[in-house]
């Protein structure tokens, strides 16, 4: 009789929250995959997303350092590094331009996403929920739309609904098996409208979910968000 492999679990998200919940998730022994937004756009990704018109490095940035096999080691450490002087450089994490090297180097950020994954040693998958370059938008309680994750996050009016462009964006192939294979899905915590919903506004997702027979939990914020 062999014994049971490791148990998988899938961890839905962005933004903070996301990589502490990877964290546990590896101690707790599952086999982890992150599904990443790919909506953000402000700060060094903004930068980088305009400059470059790359995918969105720094939520993937974050998943990647939490589950690199030795988290305080250099390489981590140096990915995590943000530039806090230097024209052109101030305000940049190094392992968005690392990400937004080798997205050069490789031909695509998915590829990108794996050699990162090789030098890290990470202990899980860092996927992101589609390959296809997004923007979010959405409306507030007074009708106004807003353009952007970034100008999202800071608006301080209440969020009706958010939208993406282009709608129903076809998904990352790895992100739907991953969801299928998955023993337990975990959703959050994160900001609503920018961090959770903009992943199951991409094509697919939600019909995985629904098929899915993972054990499902959603880990609620500990501050409100608008």
């Amino acid at each position: 009789m062999t014994a049971p492999g490791p148990r998988s679990a899938v961890a839905i998200g962005g933004g903070t929250g996301l990589p502490q919940v990877l964290r546990s998730l590896v101690e707790l022994g599952f086999e982890t995959s992150a599904i990443v937004t790919m909506a953000d756009d402000g700060g060094s990704t903004g930068v980088l997303r305009r400059q470059l018109g790359i995918l969105p490095p720094g939520d993937v940035r974050n998943c990647l350092a939490a589950l690199a096999s030795d988290e305080e080691g250099i390489l981590a450490r140096m990915f995590q590094y943000r530039f806090a002087n230097g024209e052109g450089l101030a305000g940049h994490a190094l392992g968005n331009l690392i990400l937004a090297a080798l997205t050069d180097l490789t031909g695509g950020f998915e590829e990108a996403v794996k050699v990162a994954e090789h030098a890290l040693r990470t202990r899980g998958r860092v996927l992101p929920s589609t390959l296809e370059d997004v923007v979010l938008h959405g409306v507030d309680r007074t009708g106004a739309e807003i353009f952007g994750q970034a100008r999202l996050a800071a608006n301080p009016t209440a969020v009706q609904r958010v939208y993406l462009e282009p709608a129903h964006p076809r998904p990352n192939r790895e992100a739907i098996e991953a969801i299928d294979a998955a023993e337990a899905v975990v959703i959050g915590p994160g900001s609503l409208y920018t961090s959770l919903v903009p992943n199951f506004l991409v094509a697919g997702i939600v019909d995985a979910l629904k098929r899915s027979s993972a054990h499902r939990v959603y880990v609620c914020n500990v501050a409100n968000f608008r």
